[in-house]
């Protein structure tokens, strides 16, 4: 700041200027101190805006930092009537120090719950990852969770793709992890090698001139890493080949193998679908609404899909490629009849159903009111059948809202109030509280990596839980105010 005000100033106006810059404090310890003071303003006014909140939803997930510790990272969402919108938080961060069952993460939730002075009856839904942990029937945390408070609406973040491989088939499996191992074997065994293949990319005019290292944040699959690897194919067993190591000979030999090959072509089709579908599940201000329309959707492609094996490959074009129309090593059919299967299970449990979620999408697009009412009733129990039938009915014939083009939020929180159909909008309210996936968590918890790093591994689990909801937070510390509490000490 000192050398742009040389630059930009001079004579008195740029010693006064200067002077006053010297004058502020920039030490370690005021640093870490104004990062406390921040948080803890940030922190009350969330603590606050809750305390407000009709309805309030978690989303749970669990991961390591650089340091191995595990980190338990646990959102809030709720809407927020002065600012007429919802919020995303931290609600916290809680180191589990090495154990991460089941009773550690329920102590460590309703911890938080208690400290901030939620009452878990108010919580309308908490959506986690699909470990035993969570979502155990007798011990996990949505189990214990469900005993204070049995009307709690509970479901897995879905598509953490590459298990779903795992588990669909030891063959599938199998090739996967030879494929990553070549990668890392070409990117990270030597640096003179890595150096070489980008250098022989470049010389035949690949593609790309890199490989692709997947990442094991979840959300970031390992499908663009197949991708990468399937356009370079040609090119890296032209590399493997020339090598004269005797680690590169079993995968020049794995390149040959043709049926192995067909394999990874049939696994890179299927995860750039699956990765389509994980972009839709990502981002913020989507509701549970978007999140089933995308995964229904791709249900019935997935059927689409089984055909389409079984005639011209339209949807999988590197398998057709491999194979040059002819008949296939495999039969892939099986391996989509289980995700099929895979899919249907995961959601078999999930609580609200199509004419349900229709209503919040567009109420005037509901036809049975029948098969809608039974399907509120099983989730809303307090929802009384025959007050949904009117209500319904009532707003379906105004026209004035029937014309009104707005967004979801807009329509369920201002322009049903004055149609006096108070039960939708409290059903409604409570659906789009509901988390749509735990992407939040995946997408904090690759902030809290670059803020705790190799140059910083020593920083508190308070600090770090400070320094992530300054990065992550919706509100705005209310800076005047702190700073009338406060005298400047220039010494420091």
């Amino acid at each position: 700041m000192s050398e742009v005000v040389t630059a930009l100033f001079e004579g008195t106006q740029k010693d006064e200027i200067i002077q006053k810059i010297n004058q502020i404090p920039c030490s370690d310890s005021t640093a870490a101190r104004r990062t406390e003071i921040f948080a803890d303003d940030l922190l009350e006014q969330l603590s606050s805006a809750i305390k407000k909140a009709k309805f309030i939803s978690l989303a749970v997930d669990e991961s390591t930092d650089i340091t191995d510790n595990a980190q338990l990272m646990v959102f809030v969402r709720f809407f927020d009537e002065e600012k007429g919108e919802f919020h995303e938080d931290v609600l916290g961060l809680t180191n589990l120090h090495g154990h991460t069952k089941e009773y550690d993460i329920y102590e460590a939730v309703t911890l938080m719950l208690r400290d901030r002075a939620i009452d878990l009856k108010h919580v309308v839904s908490i959506a986690t990852y699909g470990a035993p942990c969570m979502i155990g029937k007798e011990r996990g945390l949505v189990s214990r969770l469900r005993t204070h408070h049995p009307d709690l609406m509970a479901y897995h973040c879905i598509i953490h793709q590459m298990v779903l491989c795992a588990s669909l088939g030891e063959r599938y499996s199998e090739v996967m992890t030879t494929v990553m191992k070549l990668v890392k074997y070409l990117r990270t065994s030597s640096a003179l090698q890595h150096c070489l293949l980008r250098l022989f990319l470049i010389e035949v005019n690949a593609t790309f001139d890199d490989l692709l290292l997947h990442n094991n944040v979840r959300w970031l699959s390992k499908g663009k890493v197949l991708e990468r690897f399937w356009a370079l194919r040609k090119e890296l067993e032209t590399f493997l080949l020339d090598q004269k190591s005797a680690k590169a000979k079993p995968f020049a030999d794995f390149m040959k193998n043709d049926e192995k090959m067909e394999i990874v072509a049939f696994l890179t089709d299927i995860t750039s679908h699956l990765n389509d579908l994980n972009m839709k599940l990502q981002g913020k201000n989507s509701t549970v609404c978007d999140l089933m329309l995308a995964v229904r959707a791709f249900q019935r492609k997935l059927e689409v899909f089984k055909c389409d094996l079984q005639q011209d490959l339209l949807h999988f074009p590197r398998l057709l490629d491999q194979t040059a129309g002819k008949h296939h090593h495999h039969n892939y059919a099986e391996f989509l009849d289980k995700l099929i299967k895979n899919f249907q299970t995961r959601f078999e449990d999930f609580p609200l159903g199509k004419q349900v979620l229709l209503c919040i999408e567009n109420p005037f697009l509901v036809k049975n009111i029948a098969e809608f009412s039974n399907e509120a009733t099983k989730v809303f129990q307090w929802a009384s059948a025959a007050s949904q039938h009117t209500e319904l009915i009532e707003l379906q014939e105004n026209l004035t809202l029937q014309e009104s083009h707005c967004d979801l939020v807009t329509f369920w929180t201002k322009m049903v109030t004055a149609a006096g159909v108070p039960l939708l909008q409290k059903m409604a309210l409570q659906i789009l509280t509901m988390f749509p996936s735990t992407y939040c968590c995946e997408s904090a918890f690759s902030t809290m990596n670059m803020v705790k790093d190799t140059y910083r591994h020593t920083l508190t689990n308070e600090h770090l839980h400070q320094c992530l909801r300054l990065a992550l937070t919706p509100f705005m510390p209310k800076f005047k105010q702190l700073v009338a509490q406060r005298r400047c000490h220039l010494s420091h």
